[in-house]
């Protein structure tokens, strides 16, 4: 599976509400870096069992209708993507859109690494 795949079965797991199927792209020792977390979120997750326990209150608490990828540039390492994202859905019963930039260093067909650089979100405009 090649990343543009794997990122594929990743929007279609998170505007699923698939836990899961998101948690299970990743490798069983897969990261996901949070940066700019806010502070009630950790801003480092590790192992695919603690990605699904945290995709699982991340998906109850918030729902993605739209993962939108405006933008993929490859790098000089082929493991590694980076995206432009736009994403919008609703959370505690508010509309809401954000943009991120995310990387990923995906091996094998698996996320080895997310780090997901999320601007604040806001009401859609």
């Amino acid at each position: 599976m090649s990343p543009l795949d794997v990122l594929e079965r990743r929007c279609a797991a998170v505007t699923g509400q698939d836990p899961d199927a998101f948690a299970d792209l990743f490798a069983p020792d897969g990261v996901i870096e949070l940066p700019f977390a806010g502070p009630d979120v950790p801003d480092r997750i590790e192992g695919r069992e603690t990605i699904r326990t945290f995709a699982r209150a991340a998906m109850s608490a918030l729902r993605v209708d739209t993962l939108d990828t405006l933008a993929v540039h490859r790098t000089g390492d082929p493991e590694v993507v980076v995206a432009e994202v736009l994403t919008k859905g609703v959370g505690r019963g508010d509309a809401f859109e954000g943009r991120s930039v995310q990387l990923f260093r995906i091996r094998d067909g698996q996320i080895v690494l997310f780090r997901d650089y999320t601007g604040p979100l806001r009401k859609p405009s």
